[in-house]
């Protein structure tokens, strides 16, 4: 070879090291990885068999990653279809030392690269597993280069094990040159640290999602009220983000998501309420208007009974005084009649007041009114008088639909402003910067009246509409709330469909909710069978 064929073969090389480089630091995926370090050893050495094994993290054995050969058409691992049924190798023997017989777990503990002439010859190393293998299969297994991935620290994670290097002009095998070792050795140097800069993000993404999960699971346990929300609507978010992006009509034909910014959405939705964690618990658990602590429906209810203790001493001292008078009859029913009648309305008042503290039906005025009615009357209590009701029982149990007072329903929204806060206080990648807007736009509205921003329409990021009609659904679907039962799927969704025409949540998303099934296939996963019934989807599409 000449001299400049010489300059032109290492220049080649030169870039061809570089560009191998510059893929195995932008690729994600670790089995597209573990390709590229087999397929640019396959060039530098002409290779028909190439192995790829990895230490176990227990670093007891070692798993096969990769397994090609070109003479035999076999391509296992890795991004292929085909499983490799092989056993992970021991690195060490029955008597716990480790194995020095075998290349691969040789090559693992030393750290060293071998590079055998002939498999047959070798009386080092014990090939007896190979040639037996080669008798079954006509394969002749002669020349092995087996060189150690070491990471940054200078560990041994894995081995990269070539078979029979093919002299490209003679087609016969040959031995793996010196050249050959060093061009490999500085390939699996590159693609053991690519490797373990990519295990490391993975594990610091694991780290990450598990610490979210651990705030959302926390958030769940804090109420039993709300347990698994904060897990059920990222399902729903990403099913959701997914029909539109397989979806080919109206206004989100266009909408797609790339794999960082899906992830992103993901983030999000498990973050979604995250302010939540400093929300007072009495107030989350509030499934009674009169519930603070304790339900102070129960001492309602003893006053009730204390009042009836007390209708009762005067029906008896007055039926003693006319027995005593020796009055009709006729007196005695008039009295029993005034008694019974004074029992029955207080009866009927109590399961009043237990009826609408529950806080699941709408009260309207004349409702208000008859609460204030009934709370004026007046007891004596341990021999001071005293109102049935005082002002602040009068006022929860005036509240005209849910449990929550206006201060409560305050604190509850607070969450959104804290979530937006927490989450803006961390340090996202770049991938992750949108996390807080995503989070906390979901209880805003397409006609500005949502909060906390009160934005309108595509003020909105279309993420957090996805989010939006997400939260409601799980939350109108759930059985775990405080003040209802889980709806129907057919309530659910007419709801959701009168919020729509309401420019409440988003009509083109909705659209997509609907068209694309979206809601049965969470329905089929999460909602107890009584919930789901039939859906007129006819009536949800009509107004589109």
């Amino acid at each position: 070879m000449s001299i400049e064929d010489r300059y032109n073969y290492l220049q080649k090389r030169i870039e061809r090291l570089n560009n191998i480089s510059l893929s195995l630091s932008r690729e994600d995926d670790i089995n597209v990885i573990f390709e590229l370090i087999l397929e640019e050893a396959k060039y530098l050495t002409n290779a028909d068999g190439r192995t790829l094994y990895m230490k176990n993290d227990d670093g007891m054995t070692m798993d096969f990653e990769i397994l090609h050969n070109d003479s035999m058409n076999l391509m296992k691992g890795g991004t292929s279809s085909e499983k490799i049924n092989f056993p992970n190798i021991s690195l060490f023997d029955k008597n716990g030392k480790p194995n020095m017989k075998n290349v691969n777990t040789y090559v693992a503990h030393t750290g060293e690269t071998l590079n055998i002439t002939d498999a047959y010859k070798e009386n080092e190393f014990d090939f007896s597993g190979t040639i037996e293998i080669d008798k079954k299969t006509g394969y002749h297994s002669k020349s092995f280069l087996n060189v150690p991935l070491k990471n940054h620290e200078n560990n041994t994670i894995g081995v990269m094990q070539l078979i029979n290097s093919i002299n490209k002009d003679s087609g016969k095998i040959q031995s793996f040159s010196v050249e050959m070792e060093e061009l490999v050795e500085s390939l699996a140097s590159q693609g053991a640290v690519a490797l373990t800069n990519k295990k490391l993000v993975l594990e610091l993404n694991n780290l990450f999602e598990s610490f979210i999960k651990l705030i959302a699971g926390a958030i769940d346990e804090k109420s039993p009220y709300t347990g698994g929300h904060c897990e059920r609507v990222p399902e729903i978010a990403m099913s959701l983000a997914n029909a539109m992006a397989n979806f080919n009509e109206g206004k989100y034909k266009d909408f797609s998501l790339s794999k960082d910014e899906a992830y992103e959405l993901y983030i999000a939705s498990w973050l979604h309420d995250c302010g939540k964690v400093v929300t007072p618990v009495h107030i989350v658990d509030k499934a009674k208007k009169l519930e603070t602590i304790t339900d102070r429906i129960e001492v309602i209810n003893t006053r009730f009974e204390v009042m009836k203790r007390d209708c009762e001493v005067i029906f008896l001292k007055k039926k003693l005084d006319l027995i005593e008078k020796n009055n009709s009859e006729k007196e005695l029913k008039k009295i029993k009649l005034e008694f019974d009648e004074s029992m029955n309305t207080l009866d009927i008042q109590n399961n009043f007041l237990k009826k609408i503290n529950f806080g699941s039906e709408f009260i309207d005025e004349v409702d208000k009114r008859r609460v204030k009615e009934i709370g004026r009357q007046e007891l004596v209590l341990n021999g001071k008088k005293m109102s049935l009701l005082d002002e602040s029982d009068i006022r929860n149990l005036q509240i005209s639909k849910g449990t929550l007072l206006p201060e409560e329903r305050d604190i509850i929204n607070k969450h959104i402003d804290i979530t937006i806060d927490m989450l803006e206080k961390l340090p996202y990648p770049k991938k992750l910067k949108n996390v807080p807007e995503f989070a906390g736009g979901h209880h805003e509205k397409i006609n500005g009246k949502g909060y906390p921003k009160g934005l309108i329409g595509d003020e909105m990021s279309v993420q957090a509409k996805i989010m939006a009609i997400a939260d409601i659904f799980e939350a109108l679907t759930a059985k775990d709330r405080p003040y209802k039962k889980g709806k129907t799927l057919s309530e659910a969704m007419n709801i959701l469909n009168e919020m729509k025409n309401n420019d409440e949540i988003d009509r083109d998303i909705f659209h997509v909710f609907v068209k694309q099934h979206v809601y049965k296939e969470y329905a089929e996963k999460f909602l107890d069978k009584e919930q789901v019934d039939e859906v007129n989807e006819d009536i949800l599409l009509s107004n589109d």
